[in-house]
């Protein structure tokens, strides 16, 4: 009985002792797990976090164990994540600023025509204040111009007029473009604006051909004036009042054709502006001494700069032919405006105005509608404003008579 007592006694101690070791093994695991566990869980919210495209979640843990390691491998990564993202961002922003300011016209359509991106240069040529982002391309069209509404809808690349007023046609040349995104049939449309560019090309060509008549015909006056000076002494004892008239016709046609060649070789020859500040008082006194006309009541405050002798000619041509155009001279008025963008000059007369054709070909040199014309006046005008970069536009008033506006940026 003792010697069964005992090993009753010893068996509950082995289990006694067995269930302790349970006990604290239990006690062990759930403290070495509820350490472990924390940083996993920490590193399942990062993972989560990238799968969201959030990158600024860290981990803390830092021992040097595998899972240490781990930790350290995820934070380099969100690192590297982080920095690219912000790289992104910035060039997006870049990107956005570049398209926002860029004179070029762009729309970017999905597969349903909707516009999904626009620039600031798309609004104004579709006439719309607001964003067109959203808006359906059959929907945008309304507002815009029949000839821009035809040519989205062909969706052909090439030159297309677009006509912004009875008095001003600009051209346009359209290019495309197809590709996905986001898994996506897009296409692209890019407006640019040539009618400035096929202006100046124009101009470029008139030059040239000018500036080849001037050196063949300076090739022969010079020749014919030095013979006829030769004939004159040749023949100065002879008393014929025929042979005076054929040597004063010829020498007036060679005066004539001398001036005409000078006149045309200032336009071929125009130099770039020589920018200082503009005195409009003593440039309207120096025009008031020349010709009559009314106006401008009201000059500009603000500094303004351009080429004063080029501004003086330009204005001295504009006021010649608004007295030409059969106006009376106090009917010729001229209008001075300043802006934060530039300053805006007007010239007007109460004369017969221009048909479409003459406008048309009114800037071309060359043409004139005047039997002593030769073409060059309205032409320098064009080249002066164009070489202070700025606009030339004719206009034919609704009471009678032409307009003529001319806008210079400030430099």
């Amino acid at each position: 009985m003792p010697i069964l007592t005992w090993q009753f006694s010893n068996w509950q101690w082995v289990v006694s002792a067995t269930i302790g070791i349970l006990l604290l093994t239990n006690v062990l695991c759930r403290c070495f797990l509820s350490a472990l566990l924390e940083p996993i869980k920490a590193l399942e919210v990062g993972l989560l976090n990238f799968k969201d495209g959030e990158f600024s979640h860290s981990l803390a843990y830092a021992e040097h164990d595998e899972l240490g390691r781990l930790c350290t491998l995820y934070n380099e990564t969100a690192l590297q994540l982080r920095q690219e993202k912000q790289w992104i961002y910035q060039r997006e922003l870049m990107l956005d600023k570049v398209l926002q300011s860029s004179p070029q016209a762009l729309l970017l359509v999905d597969s349903n025509d909707t516009v999904v991106f626009s620039n600031y240069s798309a609004r104004a040529l579709c006439k719309s204040s607001a964003a067109l982002e959203g808006m359906k391309i059959d929907v945008l069209m309304q507002e815009t111009s029949a000839e821009f509404f035809e040519v989205l809808q062909a969706g052909r690349e090439g030159l297309f007029s677009i006509q912004v007023d009875k008095d001003e046609t600009q051209t346009w040349h359209l290019a495309t473009g197809q590709f996905l995104l986001n898994n996506q049939n897009h296409k692209l449309y890019l407006f640019k604006q040539l009618t400035r560019e096929l202006s100046r090309q124009e101009v470029a060509v008139w030059k040239k051909v000018i500036r080849i008549i001037s050196h063949e015909l300076n090739n022969s006056l010079g020749p014919m004036s030095s013979m006829l000076h030769s004939a004159k002494l040749l023949t100065d004892h002879v008393d014929d009042q025929r042979l005076e008239r054929v040597f004063s016709t010829i020498e007036e046609r060679i005066h004539h054709l001398t001036e005409f060649v000078q006149g045309y070789g200032k336009f071929a020859k125009l130099p770039p502006p020589k920018y200082s500040q503009i005195n409009w008082t003593s440039l309207l006194a120096g025009l008031h001494q020349q010709w009559q006309f009314n106006g401008p009541n009201i000059l500009p405050t603000q500094p303004f700069l351009a080429d004063q002798v080029q501004l003086e000619q330009l204005l001295i041509n504009l006021i010649k032919n608004a007295h030409e155009s059969g106006s009376k001279p106090e009917q010729v008025t001229m209008h001075i405006t300043q802006s934060m963008q530039g300053v805006t000059l007007c010239v007007q007369d109460q004369g017969k105005g221009m048909s479409e054709t003459v406008m048309a070909n009114a800037l071309i040199p060359f043409y004139s509608t005047k039997s002593t014309g030769s073409g060059l006046g309205l032409a320098l005008c064009r080249e002066i404003v164009e070489a202070h970069h700025g606009q030339l536009s004719l206009h034919n008033h609704e009471e009678g008579g032409l307009k003529v506006k001319i806008f210079i940026p400030h430099e």
